[in-house]
């Protein structure tokens, strides 16, 4: 018949006195050890502390010696409460109700104020005194800072609240071969940050003034087609974008900013579309030729603005035609696949009824 009792169990079972107290002392030992390598709070369950309770009353005063998972008092008051007592009156207010906590935090999330504004808040509405540290403590136990914001706010906080009139643009270049060795095209793309809709020029080896400035005539043009009212064009500080460039946009009433030298992430929305157009279509192909390129981008182009879905839209596409009733079950054998440029750019429909 297998040992029922567990090795450590049937030593102390057969230990002399003076064997007993010498295995309890390097228990002890063990276990502060153990307790030394855990957070200073150990989170314990009601069933455990009542297990601790069970062991650990028989022992009277000498539990004192031996616990140390918590403090003895802890263990005292455990003891208390499972006797139907406390050994310690409870103090301090009491816990603010859910709905004014939920009113907080809907405070802070839609402003963004500090506790003591919050606080003014509360009392405006009829709420009673709220002490601003119950406040703080509130926006703790859901990960917001207490302070409130300082400053004019972040770049992203500035594009998020003028997104509508925001528009940018950015050259980038593509190595085409062509009869005379291999040159690189320069393009200029813009978007419009509030739709995420862009434009792409066409492919030049020499974007001189002139050729800059036919760009911002025609881009002008499409803003007016589109019926598109930005009032700030973002660029960097490329030597192209000349004065006669910005010029043309501030005719029609555009601001210009300018980012900083060696600042890509200010124009961060212009060079993650050049990322795209490249990643998802140039860098597919070895180029021959300007005509190619441009086929190319245009390809492109029609895909992004009317296909594509863009997570920044609600991950539907620009135009924003999709099933108004969604369904999970679909007959793979209605959708088809219809492809651009050789099967790079996919989109998927449902066969036409």
């Amino acid at each position: 018949m297998k040992k029922l009792f567990h090795p450590l169990l049937e030593l102390i079972a057969t230990a002399a006195e003076n064997e007993l107290a010498a295995i309890i002392q390097h228990l002890k030992e063990e276990n502060r050890i153990l307790r030394d390598k855990l957070p200073k709070r150990v989170s314990l369950t009601d069933e455990e502390r009542q297990r601790l309770v069970k062991t650990g009353t028989p022992l009277g005063s000498a539990i004192k010696e031996i616990i140390t998972i918590v403090h003895h008092r802890t263990f005292q008051r455990w003891v208390a409460a499972t006797k139907g007592g406390s050994s310690q009156k409870k103090t301090g207010r009491p816990k603010k109700s859910e709905e004014i906590r939920e009113l907080v935090i809907k405070i802070a999330n839609e402003t963004g104020w500090g506790a003591t504004r919050i606080c003014g808040e509360l009392k405006k509405l009829g709420c009673g005194v709220i002490c601003r540290t119950t406040v703080q403590n509130i926006l703790r136990e859901h990960n917001l800072e207490p302070a409130p914001k300082r400053g004019p706010g972040s770049w992203k906080d500035f594009i998020d609240r003028h997104k509508d009139t925001l528009c940018a643009c950015d050259f980038f270049t593509k190595k085409v071969w062509t009869a005379h060795g291999l040159i690189e095209m320069y393009l200029l793309v813009f978007i419009h940050i509030g739709s995420r809709r862009i434009w792409v020029s066409r492919g030049t080896a020499s974007p001189d003034s002139e050729w800059v400035a036919q760009q911002a005539r025609n881009m002008s043009m499409a803003f007016e087609e589109e019926g598109i009212s930005p009032t700030h064009l973002i660029h960097d500080r490329d030597t192209k974008f000349t004065k006669q460039f910005d010029d043309i946009f501030k005719s029609d009433g555009l601001e210009m900013i300018k980012i900083p030298y060696k600042s890509p992430n200010l124009n961060a929305h212009c060079e993650r579309v050049v990322r795209s157009i490249k990643n998802e279509a140039l860098d597919y192909f070895i180029v021959f030729g300007e005509d190619h390129l441009n086929h190319i981008v245009s390809e492109y182009l029609t895909y992004y603005n009317e296909l594509r879905p863009h997570q920044g839209v609600e991950n539907v596409p620009l135009t924003g035609t999709v099933p108004e009733q969604q369904t999970a079950s679909i007959d793979p054998d209605e959708i088809v696949c219809r492809e651009w440029l050789g099967g790079v750019l996919k989109h998927y429909e449902r066969k036409a009824a």
